[in-house]
């Protein structure tokens, strides 16, 4: 593959889904439980697209398939122009050297047995055999330095580091391949505020120096406004909005992602805005409502909602899937609207 330039697409999905058969029994029929349910997006060099949503959404789901460690269950993605849906072992073999992941956890993402250099060095080892040992160190003392951290650090355990530490040394494992995508599931979440904003950072560098796309999973939207070029907002499975961050921060269209906007917390408090609080609890995936599945715990919410579910229509800057946005991107309650216990 030639290095695609910055802005040329580098990943296109289309309509992905990964349903699991919950098995209750041997008589009983299984139930499927619909993770991620018909979602298609893309992703260019050098830009972010940042996945949000409450746990359970499907966000880590999505992450694996695009990091090629499950299969889809229906759907096709392309990278820099190769189909990984249906490609043969060599192929997805090549094709995971240019997609690297960095949990959430650096604490047991990281082989506590292993030192950082043997860490840093093994997917060289693997992937590229040609490399003679010192080629090998080298490339991982200067990653190291790339991530902020000193050469001496290669001949130490994790356990020896701090948790900012641990996932810069995840961070120096997954670039060691030169990747083309980077997927981080929520990968400040486990750290200190004054860690992340030091890793976050570094992210931003290395993005700069690499010319990396990444794929940010998230449920902190203070740090997708900080890191997001895109933002594509899920509920159950589905994506509700999706567009360029200043859209979907400056004029959120869903009533959820008003509603997660809402909780975020502001310092300011000119700046603050009163709370959205959901009615009822989120439903579950594996008995999900029809229509929209976000009908039962939305105020705007009518009887077309109920019947007939929305797909993302582009509306104002952004694409929402909800019939209660006009065309010009307003959110509307009108005289339809059917009132939660009528439902």
């Amino acid at each position: 593959m030639t290095p695609v330039a910055e802005g040329g697409l580098v990943l296109e999905a289309s309509n992905l889904a990964q349903y699991y058969e919950i098995r209750r029994g041997r008589l009983a029929k299984p139930l499927t439980l619909k993770a991620v349910d018909g979602v298609s997006f893309t992703l260019a060099a050098s830009k972010t697209l940042a996945v949000v949503g409450e746990s359970g959404c499907g966000k880590s789901t999505l992450a694996r398939m695009i990091a090629m460690i499950e299969p889809p269950t229906a759907g096709t993605f392309v990278i820099e122009g190769e189909q990984v849906v249906g490609a043969g072992r060599n192929v997805l073999a090549r094709l995971r050297s240019h997609v690297q992941m960095v949990f959430q956890d650096p604490y047991g993402s990281l082989n506590p047995r292993q030192k950082v250099a043997a860490m840093l060095e093994e997917p060289l080892q693997v992937n590229r055999p040609q490399m003679t040992a010192g080629d090998r160190h080298a490339a991982a003392i200067a990653m190291m330095k790339q991530v902020g951290l000193r050469p001496e650090h290669c001949a130490r355990y994790p356990h020896m580091f701090s948790g900012g530490q641990r996932q810069r040394i995840a961070i120096a494992r997954a670039l060691m391949l030169k990747p083309r995508i980077l997927i981080l599931d929520e990968p400040v979440s486990a750290l200190d505020v004054s860690v992340q904003a030091q890793v976050l950072n570094i992210l931003v560098d290395l993005q700069q120096a690499f010319g990396l796309a990444y794929l940010f999973i998230s449920h902190g939207l203070s740090v997708v406004k900080h890191m997001a070029d895109d933002v594509m907002v899920m509920y159950l499975g589905r994506p509700v909005e999706y567009g360029p961050r200043q859209a979907i921060f400056g004029n959120p269209m869903h009533p959820y992602t008003r509603a997660l906007l809402s909780a975020t917390p502001v310092a300011d408090p000119a700046r603050r805005t009163e709370r959205i609080r959901l009615e009822g609890e989120l439903p579950s995936p594996i008995n999900p409502p029809g229509g929209c599945p976000f009908h039962p715990r939305c105020s705007y919410a009518r009887s077309r909602c109920i019947e007939e579910r929305p797909g993302l229509e582009q509306k104002g800057d952004a694409k929402v899937a909800c019939w209660a946005v006009d065309a010009g991107g307003r959110l509307t309650r009108g005289k339809e609207a059917v009132p939660a216990q009528m439902r």
